[in-house]
């Protein structure tokens, strides 16, 4: 143990001098060359020379838990991984093109001449589909066929742009920033293959458990990334909720990884509600809104800030399980509109009226729909539900429900008189 100890004191000590260096010079923002400009580099230098570290710290250099809370709630996010930021503190300022590594830059100039021989196949392809366009139909077969042509090619000119730039050091430090442009095929395409590795997994795996498939939905293959929001509190897919928290509307976030904007149904149906008379379980619809616009860039939907004029058809209800009833699963999906075309909200408003037993799969074939997301939370009894359901004016919420005995049979029975 003696020899681990000294072995491990020159890195220690190595590690502490280079972290106070790094604190006490906080000028590395202004030197790093992937900055924005000049004048916000003399900025961020003023502004830091000017204070301690501990009061504004840096996204890109601060390692410590509790000030990384503190970026957090000021609505800032660190930049990077923080084994990367502390690597940050003693480094030499010397710009990533520019590291003088020979393996390293060599290995540049290969991705380099690799992107110069992808744009010329790009610059090919482009003057295909130009040659495609120019060429006249005389009929809808031959209509179809150059229709046909034209996605394939496309297609490929997509798949290009994304092995361009795949290999890119700077493109791959960016998206891992948090700093990637989504209108560009490449991190559309890494985000898409990030959400695929867990998340999507974990979405999958929640709703097919928890039976919300074919509960809810007969068949769902989410295809947009879809976040969900109380507050503050980032829901993952599965999570109580306590019924105080979710007496707001909730908000959303879905990230497309497709160019096109689509108009989408929002619904949040709950499929466990009691019912004494049939001794089983009805659905209830707890929001539905039409003509939701979102894109790659528009990605952030207020449930309660959508127009109750031209999207909303049911308002948000709270979600509330009564006493001695299992959890109730909340399940959120997000529909694809036919085309993209929008509906008709006042048709809607007026066949669309009763949010007890109403099947969301019903609508789905009604309005011809297609899940393309999907989220799940849940809710149970807690010390909260009393008062929002005196709040939304709940009929039996003084009613606690109670699980039927159940007779065993016969054989099952426990007879005394038999063991004599």
């Amino acid at each position: 143990m003696a020899h681990c100890e000294r072995a491990s004191k020159p890195l220690l000590k190595c590690i502490r001098t280079s972290y106070v260096r790094g604190l006490a010079g906080v000028q590395l923002p202004a030197n790093r060359g992937f900055q924005s400009s000049a004048v916000a580099r003399d900025e961020a230098q003023g502004e830091t020379a000017s204070q301690p570290f501990y009061r504004a710290p840096d996204p890109a250099l601060v390692s410590s838990p509790r000030l990384e809370k503190k970026l957090l709630k000021q609505g800032i996010a660190p930049i990077g991984s923080r084994r990367r930021r502390v690597a940050l503190q003693g480094s030499d300022n010397i710009p990533f093109e520019q590291l003088p590594y020979q393996c390293f830059q060599e290995a540049r100039q290969i991705l380099q001449a690799d992107r110069e021989e992808k744009l010329q196949e790009i610059q090919s392809v482009r003057e295909k589909i130009a040659r495609v366009q120019a060429v006249p139909t005389e009929n809808v077969r031959e209509e179809l066929a150059k229709k046909s042509k034209l996605g394939a090619l496309e297609q490929h000119l997509q798949h290009l742009k994304i092995l361009a730039d795949i290999n890119d050091p700077l493109v791959k430090r960016k998206f891992e920033d948090g700093q990637g442009d989504m209108t560009k095929p490449v991190y559309r395409f890494l985000a898409k293959r990030k959400w695929e590795e867990y998340r999507r997994k974990i979405l999958v795996q929640r709703i097919t458990q928890m039976k919300v498939i074919p509960d809810v939905l007969a068949h769902c293959e989410p295809v947009v990334d879809t976040k969900l929001y109380f507050g503050r509190r980032v829901v993952q897919p599965g999570d109580f909720v306590t019924s105080r928290i979710s007496a707001t509307a909730p908000k959303l976030d879905i990230q497309m990884f497709e160019r096109e904007e689509k108009l989408v149904t929002i619904a949040v149906v709950d499929p466990d509600v009691p019912n004494v008379e049939t001794d089983s379980f009805d659905y209830r619809v707890h929001y539905l809104a039409v003509n939701v616009p979102i894109s790659i860039l528009n990605t952030k939907v207020d449930l309660a800030k959508l127009s109750p004029e031209a999207q909303v058809i049911l308002p948000w209800l709270a979600p509330v399980a009564q006493k001695g009833s299992p959890y109730h699963r909340l399940s959120v999906f997000i529909l694809d509109q036919k085309d993209s075309q929008p509906l008709n909200v006042a048709d809607l408003k007026a066949q669309e009226t009763n949010r007890d037993n109403t099947q969301l799969r019903t609508l789905q074939a009604r309005y011809h729909l297609k899940p393309i997301g999907a989220h799940l939370f849940r809710t149970q009894w807690d010390e909260t539900t009393a008062e929002v359901m005196e709040e939304i004016g709940f009929s039996d919420a003084n009613v606690e429900l109670r699980r039927k005995r159940v007779e065993p049979l016969p054989y099952k029975r426990r007879n005394p008189a038999s063991f004599r």
